[in-house]
């Protein structure tokens, strides 16, 4: 058994999928819309993972103030291969104005990570 996907809303659809195809080398699918619910949908693919990312949209979303404290899924983790290209990627992602909440560090559960936040405030976890 595999995770085949995981979704999040998004208030703007395609800056959202421009930041991970930009990042994350994702690969987006024809975008979906629901004329009737106003549903707007891609899924991402990433290199090398079989796992995809559906970012949606639609007019009635609700704002979640706290994206770290609550119940449910807080964040999305990338591997990226290596503690330098941990590094690469969170200073390139800090140059281009992303806020970057926690290192790049060695966690005390040994895992060398840096935690970002997208261009939504979702919270993006860059591992080796």
């Amino acid at each position: 058994m595999k995770i085949n996907h995981v979704a999040i809303y998004v208030n703007n659809l395609e800056k959202t999928k421009e930041f991970y195809v930009k990042y994350f080398q994702a690969k987006a699918n024809e975008k979906y819309h629901n004329k009737n619910t106003g549903l707007q949908t891609y899924f991402l693919s990433f290199p090398d993972s079989g796992t995809r990312l559906e970012i949606m949209t639609r007019p009635d979303l609700s704002v979640r103030e706290d994206r770290a404290m609550n119940e449910g899924f807080i964040h999305l983790a990338f591997s990226v291969g290596s503690k330098e290209k941990v590094d690469e990627l969170t200073e390139g992602l800090v140059k281009d104005g992303f806020r970057c909440l926690s290192g790049p560090r060695t966690t005390g559960d040994g895992y060398y990570e840096s935690v970002i936040e997208d261009c939504e405030g979702n919270l993006i976890e860059i591992t080796e």
